[in-house]
């Protein structure tokens, strides 16, 4: 049975945390006090750059075997954009984005309304918007 995507990054993640434990004691060498300064200086702002060498590269390889046991279960690691462009389908009767009746820049036509730039009572104007300016009083 195939597990779901939860229960595997979650294993992995668990995977991650105790390798963090086990690369931080390592930084301290066996020195409590050293490993406690350590601990004490891990806050909600930490950096990756503010991790000791040891915990920085045992999370790159965390990280990187997390990946890998993705892929190995069967599940795909791509950017955002292309696994949206992937799942959605082409409107019906057109081709690739670029071609169809709505390429090169022309609209839909008039605007239902009427009036000038198909709004009632517009000007026809980019940002005229039929508005007249404020009237000031003169002497």
């Amino acid at each position: 049975m195939t597990k779901s995507a939860t229960d595997v990054m979650q294993e992995i993640i668990v995977s991650a945390v105790l390798d963090s434990f086990v690369a931080l004691k390592a930084a301290s060498k066996g020195l409590p006090n050293s490993l406690l300064r350590d601990l004490n200086a891990i806050h909600a702002n930490t950096t990756f750059g503010d991790l000791p060498d040891e915990v920085q590269k045992t999370v790159a390889a965390s990280v990187r075997a997390g990946f890998s046991r993705l892929l190995k279960e069967g599940y795909s690691v791509a950017p955002a954009t292309a696994a949206r462009e992937e799942r959605r389908p082409a409107p019906a009767g057109q081709g690739p984005r670029g071609s169809g009746p709505r390429s090169g820049g022309q609209g839909r036509g008039p605007r239902p309304g009427g009036g000038p730039g198909g709004r009632p009572g517009g000007s026809g104007r980019p940002g005229g918007g039929g508005r007249k300016p404020p009237r000031r009083s003169g002497s």
